[in-house]
């Protein structure tokens, strides 16, 4: 599948990979975008064959964030004049948040391979995913801050949780450029690698070893990690028990058990497809 902003590739071993294709403008987000990667990423996670989606992107930088002429009246919905317009504002940001949330929300894991600049909006994307990778010229600002905005697409919502908070809030207050080396120190980010052909090889190699795995339980797991991730100790292993008990699969484990045993390749269903409407 192909867009203005992205291409999107399906691979025959349940790795997808989406790419940002507009160097030319640093891969700046615009307001089509957003509901295009909402789709995108439903249907993926509808279907039921995807096992791991892997976002980057070409050129320089990973993503410039949303274009700053969205701002110079590019968006109807930014007219917040009366109290109207304000709650139509109102609806429109939830719609927006609900674009990046589908990463979060996926069946399967997300993983973002980063080069260059992950900035504003960029970096809200990234934030959903389950893990980053990133190349050593890499950088992530809290752009907003510096337009005389707050982040509103999930950043401060999900950074806190993936960062110690004080870092978190050290980037949201400032707009300061958190490097490669610092992302990897304080948990942003899982590897540094030298160059962005390395980063994407990294996480397509990543993705690959994730898809090998049961998408039965990979689902399931993520659905767990989640949940942990805003609950206690005790409420997350209530969900645990009910989760499993939708999810054992004695057949799974078998065919999973009899190829790491044989050192080869196991042969997992797909997951079953959402109905439309669901």
């Amino acid at each position: 599948m192909n867009t203005d902003a992205y291409t999107l590739e399906c691979r025959d071993d349940g790795v997808a990979h989406l790419q940002l294709c507009r160097p030319e403008r640093l891969n700046s987000l615009t307001p089509p975008f957003f509901p295009a990667l909402r789709d995108s990423v439903t249907r993926l996670n509808a279907e039921g064959r995807t096992r791991v989606l892997v976002i980057s992107s070409t050129g320089k930088h990973f993503s410039a964030g949303m274009a700053l002429e969205v701002f110079d009246g590019g968006l109807a919905m930014l007219d917040t004049s009366d109290a109207r317009r304000r709650l139509a504002f109102h609806d429109g940001l939830r719609q927006l948040m609900r674009c990046v949330n589908v990463l979060e929300e996926a069946r399967f894991p997300v993983i973002a391979a980063v080069q260059g600049g992950c900035i504003g909006g960029a970096l809200d994307l990234a934030a959903a995913c389950d893990i980053r990778v990133c190349s050593a010229d890499a950088f992530f600002t809290v752009q907003e801050i510096h337009i005389g905005m707050a982040a509103d697409l999930g950043v401060l919502q999900r950074l806190p949780k993936i960062v110690p908070p004080a870092v978190a809030r050290e980037m949201a207050y400032t707009g300061d450029r958190v490097g490669a080396e610092r992302a990897l120190a304080v948990g942003l980010v899982n590897a540094v690698l030298p160059d962005a052909a390395a980063t994407l090889s990294h996480a397509l190699a990543l993705a690959a070893a994730i898809a090998a795995k049961s998408p039965l339980a990979i689902a399931g797991s993520k659905l767990a990690l989640n949940y942990a991730v805003d609950h206690s100790t005790a409420e997350a292993l209530q969900q645990m028990a009910l989760l499993q008990s939708a999810l054992f699969d004695i057949g799974e484990m078998r065919t999973a058990i009899a190829a790491w045993k044989g050192k080869q390749a196991a042969a997992f269903a797909p997951l079953a497809s959402v109905p439309a409407g669901a």
